[in-house]
């Protein structure tokens, strides 16, 4: 069995307000910071599975993305999977 870190990034769908990201672009304008634009504030989540293929690793991280981890009608999310060397 392989070990495979994964790394999950949520984000808000394109058309939601996000409101941190709000607040993040402000401050950088009034900071001097004035070509920041479209700020957008998001969760990142690693955690390490264990697997007998990438392609499982694949299923569960899509099952937990359903059940729990993304909010599906606010939310979108996208992973990245790299396995550990023993």
């Amino acid at each position: 069995m392989a070990s495979f870190l994964v790394k999950v990034l949520i984000t808000y769908r394109k058309g939601i307000l996000d409101p941190q990201g709000v607040a993040v672009e402000k401050a950088a304008h009034q900071l001097g910071f004035t070509s920041v634009k479209n700020v957008r504030v998001g969760k990142y989540v690693t955690m390490e599975i264990e697997a007998e293929s990438r392609e499982e690793v694949e299923r569960e991280i899509k099952e937990m993305a359903k059940k729990f981890l993304v909010n599906p009608v606010i939310e979108e999310y996208t992973y990245e999977i790299e396995e550990l060397e023993e």
